[in-house]
């Protein structure tokens, strides 16, 4: 059993930046992969970035390449999300989501993620 508890969220202007915590507790660490998900109203939840079990792989989505930066560390078993240069249409939920142990490949839908977080609000204002 894995537990995430997310935190960093927040109300920003546009252009600044805002990095979210996600600490995990139960499990192995590298054996499983990661990743963050966010959902804005009355949308689907959708993959934002993603890290396999050793952290040698990270996927982001197209919409946040190049702003958005996925880590994660290992000795306190937090997954971090990095955002820059952030737009409106960044605002949503953002939520921590870890796969079943031994399941490490990044994979960018919801339904292959069995543990989640309570998830963290994101504002950007224009």
């Amino acid at each position: 059993q894995v537990q995430l508890v997310e935190s960093g969220g927040g109300l920003v202007q546009a252009e600044a930046s805002l990095r979210l915590s996600c600490a995990a507790s139960g499990g192995t660490a590298s054996t499983y992969a990661m990743g963050w998900f966010r959902q804005a109203p009355a949308k689907e939840r959708e993959f934002v970035a993603g890290v396999s079990g050793n952290g040698a792989t990270t996927q982001h989505a197209d919409s946040v390449k190049g702003r958005f930066t996925i880590s994660r560390d290992y000795i306190t078993n937090t997954l971090y999300l990095q955002m820059n240069s952030m737009k409106p249409e960044d605002t949503a939920v953002y939520y921590c989501a870890a796969r079943s142990p031994f399941y490490t490949s990044v994979k960018t839908s919801p339904n292959d993620y069995a543990y989640w977080g309570q998830g963290t609000q994101v504002t950007v204002s224009s």
